[in-house]
C-alpha cells in the first residue's frame, strides 16, 4: 500500500512526497514504534514499546523535514523495529531480535518458522519493494538519485556514554559520506564521525547494500543522536545542520545534464 502523505493503521510503510523530483530518496526505516494488534505488543510494558529499543525517536520529523527541503521522496516505516528491523535481512537474528541492550522481548522468543515468514511478507518485504518500486520510478524518468536513510541512537548505550552527536555512514562505497564529511567544519559545534557509533561491521547498513550498491547509488546513512531532537524546534534545528553537509554532498555527486527538480 503506498500511501500519500498520511498512513493506515498497521500499514507496513507510508510514502511522503512521492512525486519530489530533487535529487535524493531518503528511508526512515525506524520511524515507528507502532505495533500492530496481532502481535500482543510483543509481551512490552509501555515504557518500552515507547523506548528507543522500538524505534528511532526524531528521526522521522527530521527525515520529513530533509525530504521537504530537497523535494525528495520519503519512505518511512511504519511498524516498530521490534516486530521487524527493516534495516536488516530476513537471515539476522537481530531482524526480530529477543533482546535489545537490556530489554527482553517475549513475543520474539522461540518464533516458529510460520510466524517469522508472516513478519517478512507482511512488514519487511512491502517496504523493500516499496523502495525498489521508487528506485525503478526515478529512473524511468530520467532522475539522479541518491540514497539517504536517517536514523537516531541513543546517548547511552550498555551504561557508556557516547560523545558521537552525529555520524556519518557508509559500506564498502564511500563517495556520499566522503563529501559530507568534507563539510563537516561547516558545523564545528557539533561531533561529527565516519561509520560511529556503529559501522558495517555491526550489521547496520544492509538498506545501503540492498538498495544503494546494488543499485549503482551514492548512498548514506546518518545517525543523530536522540537527545538533539527532544522537541520539534530541536528536529528542525538538526534537519537545517544536516542539510548543511547534504546539500554541497549532493551538488558534487550530482551527474552533469541529469534532471533533480
Amino acid at each position: 500500500m503506498v500511501l500519500s502523505d498520511s498512513k493506515a493503521r498497521d500499514a507496513a510503510y507510508e510514502v511522503y512526497n512521492g512525486a519530489g523530483r530533487g535529487g535524493a530518496l531518503i528511508l526512515c526505516e525506524h520511524a515507528s514504534h507502532h505495533i500492530p494488534q496481532r502481535y500482543g505488543n510483543l509481551g512490552l510494558a509501555e515504557a518500552d514499546r515507547q523506548s528507543h529499543a522500538a524505534w528511532d525517536p526524531g528521526a522521522r520529523a527530521v527525515a520529513q523535514a530533509l525530504a521537504d527541503a530537497l523535494n525528495s521522496p520519503l519512505i518511512a516505516s511504519c511498524v516498530s523495529r521490534l516486530v521487524y528491523d527493516c534495516n536488516r535481512p530476513p537471515e539476522a537474528a537481530s531482524a526480530m531480535p529477543e533482546k535489545s541492550e537490556l530489554i527482553e522481548v517475549p513475543g520474539n522468543r522461540d518464533l516458529t518458522v510460520a510466524q517469522r515468514a508472516e513478519r517478512i511478507q507482511t512488514v519487511y518485504r512491502p517496504f523493500v519493494e516499496a523502495v525498489s518500486q521508487m528506485v525503478e520510478t526515478r529512473k524511468a524518468a530520467g532522475l539522479h538519485t541518491a540514497l539517504i536513510t536517517v536514523h537516531s541512537f541513543t546517548p547511552v548505550y550498555y551504561g557508556s556514554p557516547r560523545a558521537v552527536e552525529i555520524g556519518i555512514l557508509h559500506d564498502s562505497d564511500s563517495r556520499f559520506a566522503d563529501a559530507m564529511l568534507a563539510q563537516a567544519p561547516a558545523l564545528s559545534q557539533r561531533r561529527v564521525e565516519r561509520n560511529e557509533p556503529y559501522g558495517p561491521e555491526d550489521g547496520v547498513t544492509h538498506s545501503l547494500q540492498l538498495h544503494g550498491l546494488d543499485n549503482g547509488l551514492a548512498n548514506v546513512m546518518i545517525e543523530v543522536r536522540n537527545d538533539l531532537l527532544r522537541s520539534p524546534e530541536e528536529e528542525a534545528q538538526m534537519a537545517e545542520e544536516l542539510l548543511t553537509l547534504l546539500r554541497p554532498a549532493l551538488a558534487a555527486l550530482q551527474p552533469e545534464g541529469s534532471l533533480s527538480a
